[in-house]
């Protein structure tokens, strides 16, 4: 049996960007290529379409990286 998802759980990039305190969409994939653990689209349609991350799995991502010092000043907490 496939895990539920609630549909106001998923994010696409720019929905990680705010999340995250980003600026542009476009950084999360380079937050993608420099942070190993980040999380994985759990829906990705290939090149230059839609990707989908679950809101959970991001924000406790995003709380180790506070936890660890690993984010810049001024970078707010996600919601």
């Amino acid at each position: 049996m496939a895990p539920q998802v609630h549909t106001e759980d998923l994010l696409d990039a720019q929905g990680v960007a705010d999340l995250l305190g980003l600026s542009h969409r476009n950084t999360v994939f380079q937050y993608q290529r420099r942070y190993d653990d980040m999380p994985r689209p759990v829906l990705d349609l290939g090149e230059g379409r839609v990707k989908l991350w679950l809101r959970p799995d991001v924000a406790q991502w995003w709380a180790r990286q506070v936890e660890r010092g690993r984010t810049r000043p001024g970078r707010r907490r996600p919601r």
